[in-house]
């Protein structure tokens, strides 16, 4: 039979799976694109081609492929879940009895570890389960476990609350049930600020410290090598950027052919994975690189799941989806800089429904007792923003041309801080996604912050090696960058330390704060001379060459109405910051 899993090449093959391809996508069949398309899955079509998303029936499509004849076996039958062993220490063993490693006083912010020295036959990734209560005064948080290998077992807690946390484990396996014990949290270190939190249309972080994602992609920068994976921090150093996404899983796709060195479950494309174990060192280096982040203030947006897979992990199986899940929230959970993003494009992994997006959030929830920033992002069809665990909406272009001018719309639409993580990239591959100019990358971005948001970079600069940013990390050799740094100084030079969509002119967007601090911004128009109608109050008047990154100031304080004079250049601004009421 065909299923979501299938291949458009295999059904167009097929001929009766080109009949149901053809009543149900008339047209699509003989299409120009269809030669485009044979390699995609059916599940990944359906969104992917525009209109098919809301045209197409899609049960009664999948339903209809499903009962032909044709189609061989499909998919082996998915990995059934594993419950902990009832019996996997005997009687005999004494309760609680596993060795103990507490760690030294915690800086708050930081990651509290304690490690447990305990059995290691059979297979303690699946056999044992272990959680622990955590309370500090009147707060108790659940903390689940996981085992590290060479029978390490590890419970990680981010240090929220300065004071005595005191924890008692709850394990099916004897000697780790119902070990008691204290940490310690103490005051923060300096430039520790805590996780970021969304704060309205914006963010915060976890001691008021405002936040605002100047955001980067390098999607498989941790499945490179590790000179490359140095390089890609040395990179980020300096570079003004606040966020990166970044993926858990390895990447197959454009100018990301090459194998990763490990990944999360022990084995290989020619030997297959083992589904039962993680792998703990590839694990280890990724925490690393996590941590490292931290350092630079840099957010680690980590894609929990994604399409571009020729490995077998974006079609595992509920089981062991879920069994991945709990391993990753519970080892990663205790960063303080950690989001949490279900998804690279939603809608191309053929394998899950809305009902398996509810279900892995729900999961979250349960495993991350901090609360990170969570998210799910769109190829096509956005989902439901409005779901109660969607803190912040993650956007990936609309349209050719705008999606920036869509900010303030989705604001008012979902209520949330809207993050355009793609709105194309600076570069020059063939793909229309990635060669913008680094002009037209940091007009959008100016475009959105206007209208109370924020977009984020992406870079795809051809070369030799085929280490392009945007997949492996690297160098960073675009414009868009610093004039992107430049950008977040404006914003933060703001009463607020942010700009909100204003009351405009017709043909130029307004945003700040109202009253007090005001920038309209020009975009690709190129005008001579503005004349300016203030608000209440005396202000100061700068000119911004946003591409230029320079601010001159127009002489003396001004009320009523100013006329600004300005070069004829494209990409200009205005700012108008109150000096008396």
């Amino acid at each position: 039979m065909f299923d979501r899993s299938s291949t458009f090449g295999e059904a167009l093959d097929s001929p009766a799976a080109r009949s149901v391809l053809e009543v149900f996508l008339p047209g699509i069949a003989a299409s120009p694109m269809a030669s485009q398309f044979r390699g995609a899955r059916l599940g990944q079509v359906v969104n992917l081609v525009p209109g098919l998303a809301e045209s197409v029936d899609k049960d009664r499509f999948f339903a209809a492929l499903a009962e032909l004849e044709e189609g061989g076996a499909g998919r082996a039958p998915y990995a059934p879940a594993i419950d902990p062993h009832p019996e996997y220490e005997p009687e005999s063993v004494p309760r609680g009895s596993a060795g103990v490693t507490l760690p030294q006083p915690t800086p708050q912010w930081g990651v509290v570890e304690v490690r447990f020295a305990g059995p290691s036959h059979g297979n303690p990734f699946v056999d044992v389960e272990l959680t622990a209560s955590f309370t500090n005064g009147g707060r108790t948080l659940r903390v689940g476990g996981f085992y590290d290998g060479d029978g390490e077992y590890v419970l990680r807690l981010l240090a929220e609350e300065v004071g005595t946390w005191r924890f008692e484990t709850s394990s099916t396996a004897r000697s780790l049930d119902g070990i008691t014990g204290e940490v310690v949290v103490t005051e923060p270190d300096p430039g520790a600020h805590g996780p970021v939190r969304a704060d309205g249309f914006h963010f915060v972080h976890a001691d008021g410290t405002r936040y605002r994602p100047v955001g980067t992609t390098a999607y498989a920068w941790t499945h490179q090598p590790e000179e490359l994976q140095e390089r890609t921090l040395r990179a980020l150093e300096g570079s003004g950027f606040t966020k990166m996404r970044m993926c858990i899983f390895p990447k197959s796709y454009l100018y990301n052919e090459n194998e990763p060195e490990d990944f999360p479950f022990p084995g290989s494309i020619e030997e297959g994975f083992d589904l039962e174990r993680f792998d703990t060192g590839h694990f280890r280096r990724v925490e690393q690189r996590i941590a490292q982040l931290g350092a630079l203030g840099i957010e680690a947006d980590l894609i929990l799941f994604h399409a571009y897979d020729r490995w077998g992990f974006a079609d595992l199986g509920r089981a062991v989806d879920e069994r991945a899940l709990r391993y990753v929230v519970r080892r990663l959970a205790a960063y303080a800089n950690v989001w949490w993003a279900l998804a690279n494009e939603y809608d191309l992994l053929w394998a899950k429904t809305e009902e398996d997006w509810e279900r892995i959030a729900e999961i979250i929830g349960e495993e991350d007792p901090h609360g990170h920033l969570t998210s799910i992002h769109n190829c096509r069809p956005f989902y439901d923003q409005t779901r109660p665990w969607i803190t912040h909406a993650s956007v990936q272009r609309v349209d050719v041309y705008r999606t920036a001018e869509n900010t303030d719309h989705w604001r008012e639409q979902w209520n949330k801080p809207i993050v355009i993580d793609e709105c194309g990239y600076e570069g020059d591959i063939d793909q229309g996604w990635g060669n913008l100019t680094g002009e037209e990358l940091v007009r959008r971005c100016w475009e959105g912050a206007i209208r109370g948001g924020y977009v984020a970079h992406g870079e795809t600069y051809l070369n030799d090696a085929h280490e392009l940013w945007w997949s492996k990390g690297g160098e960073l050799v675009g414009s868009s960058p610093a004039r992107m740094a430049f950008l977040d100084g404006i914003i933060a030079e703001s009463p607020t330390g942010t700009l909100e969509p204003l009351p405009s002119d017709w043909d130029v967007p307004f945003g700040g704060v109202a009253g007090e601090y005001v920038v309209l911004y020009f975009g690709f128009n190129r005008p001579r001379f503005r004349n300016v109608v203030l608000p209440d109050g005396t202000f100061e008047v700068d000119v911004i060459d946003t591409w230029g990154m320079t601010v001159e100031p127009v002489p003396g304080v001004h009320s009523g109405v100013v006329r600004v004079e300005l070069p004829g250049r494209q990409y200009m601004a205005v700012r108008l910051r109150l000096v008396q009421p």
